[in-house]
């Protein structure tokens, strides 16, 4: 039987058509609902209508026009959410094609094409991840506007008070952690600086350091029978329920990252050998052993949970676009919402939780901290060791006796 159209043309498009066509194969290809794939199409053809009537050619085509039709569209009382960001994806799909001129940026601030400068020093003579550039350019934002407001950029002006009065303020509104990297994302920064011969002095020797003392905390972990109790509360029967089953226990069973699910590759399953492709910080990768119970669930993912689609990452997105997630805020969004549907209270909510709670079980089991260090791929020991805190058999021969206490 003949599919029936999605629309129907009550007028010519001209060379509109082409690109309704071809838009419509790219939500298609996207995995969007039958249901949204027609009123994305429905609108889209209105949207080639009204530029065939206004004699708008294709390469005309930009964000000016697009926001002329949604300004009438809304005053006509016909526009629904989502329209939007269906006439910006036809608009990034024509510029894809090359079929409409690119956008033209506006020219950066001197503050904006310095930190883009910096960001590309990081990346390409540095050597170090995209993550680390959206981790420390903000906080150079936030130092040169703090400096300079609304003054022309001139760094030869930059002064040590100016780096320390920064850091002091900065500095209490931050958790230790956020804190330490802000006072090394500066030093970074003004090494650079010196390094390109725009400032002369050595401004990197005034950041002052932010007190963090290792091993003054516990690792935040939850103990193993409430750990199997997130996992057995999952839903297991729909296909989201299968995947976020498997992300669980990658994390309980292998202790991955965040970001190693979300760059998890269907390469990366070695099913013959039994073998899983973990890659890390820093473009670094490891080969861990894939246990039954963990592969199971991966196999049951991929052959009844996972939606068909072209991404090669392992998990997708349960509505379109089909991609692999964004990021790892997915990850960690999906294990807050275990713990309470588990109804297990933590004051760490977060992915690591897992991670923690697993090096925690290992060490009570008598696996030593190497061992650990090996699967959890710690590059430093002293990394692992702040595990040893929570080996409480062998840290109580290490107590002192209370005074006036049983002897």
């Amino acid at each position: 039987m003949e599919q029936q159209p999605l629309v129907s043309l009550d007028t010519q498009l001209g060379p509109w058509a082409g690109c309704l066509n071809a838009y419509t194969t790219l939500v298609k290809e996207r995995g969007y609902s039958p249901a949204s794939l027609q009123t994305q199409v429905q609108l889209i053809t209105k949207f080639c209508e009204w530029l065939q009537k206004g004699h708008t050619e294709v390469h005309a085509l930009d964000e000016i026009v697009v926001e002329r039709f949604l300004r009438r569209h809304q005053s006509a009382g016909s526009a629904r959410r989502g329209d939007a960001a269906a006439l910006f994806r036809f608009l990034h799909m024509l510029r894809e094609q090359g079929a409409t001129r690119r956008q033209k940026k506006s020219p950066l601030s001197p503050q904006g094409q310095l930190t883009t400068t910096f960001g590309r020093y990081l990346l390409e003579e540095r050597g170090l991840t995209q993550a680390t550039v959206v981790n420390y350019v903000p906080f150079i934002d936030q130092f040169l506007s703090a400096r300079f407001q609304r003054n022309p950029l001139n760094l030869s002006q930059l002064r040590a008070p100016d780096v320390t009065d920064f850091v002091r303020r900065q500095a209490h509104k931050l958790g230790p952690g956020r804190a330490q990297l802000l006072v090394t994302a500066l030093r970074s920064f003004l090494r650079y600086l010196r390094h390109q011969g725009k400032v002369t002095t050595d401004l990197a020797v005034c950041v002052p350091t932010v007190a963090r003392w290792s091993f003054a905390t516990l690792p935040k972990f939850l103990p193993a029978d409430t750990v199997q109790k997130v996992l057995d509360r999952n839903e297991h029967r729909t296909p989201v329920g299968r995947r976020n089953y498997a992300i669980l226990l990658l994390l309980a069973r292998l202790g991955l990252r965040a970001c190693e699910i979300v760059a998890l590759d269907l390469e990366d399953i070695d099913w013959e050998n039994a073998r899983i492709t973990i890659r890390s910080k820093g473009g670094r990768w490891a080969q861990l052993p894939l246990p039954v119970d963990v592969g199971e669930a991966l196999a049951l993912y991929l052959r009844h949970g996972r939606p068909g689609c072209s991404c090669r990452r392992v998990f997708i997105r349960d509505r379109a676009p089909r991609t692999g997630f964004a990021n790892s805020i997915a990850v960690s969004t999906l294990v807050m919402r275990a713990l309470k549907s588990a109804g297990v209270e933590s004051v760490r909510k977060g992915a690591h939780l897992f991670r923690h709670s697993l090096a925690t079980d290992m060490i009570r089991k008598g696996a030593s901290l190497d061992e650990i260090g090996q699967l959890l791929r710690h590059q430093s020991p002293n990394t692992t060791a702040i595990y040893a805190k929570v080996d409480l058999p062998a840290l109580r021969p290490l107590a002192l006796p209370w005074p006036g206490g049983a002897r």
